[in-house]
């Protein structure tokens, strides 16, 4: 099974884009992590390497796709 992994920092934009996207996913198909780089700043450079520019966003099979923008990668660290 593969992993779909939500990054937010906790805005209004990024709590209602992770509700809409993790009702959405086939569950079956992918476990779902969400990461709040607001609660886990360890992870921005994490983020970063996989081509997060700003939040919120979702990786997907090593794919990035930004989810409206609720905050700059580079205003979280």
């Amino acid at each position: 099974m593969s992993t779909a992994i939500f990054y937010h920092a906790g805005c209004p934009v990024c709590v209602d884009a992770e509700q809409m996207v993790a009702d959405a996913i086939d569950h079956s198909k992918y476990n779902v992590e969400v990461v709040h780089l607001g609660e886990q700043s360890d992870r921005i450079a994490e983020a970063k390497m996989a081509g997060i520019n700003s939040v919120p966003a979702l990786v997907l099979n090593n794919q990035v796709f930004h989810i409206n923008f609720g905050a700059s990668i580079n205003d979280l660290t």
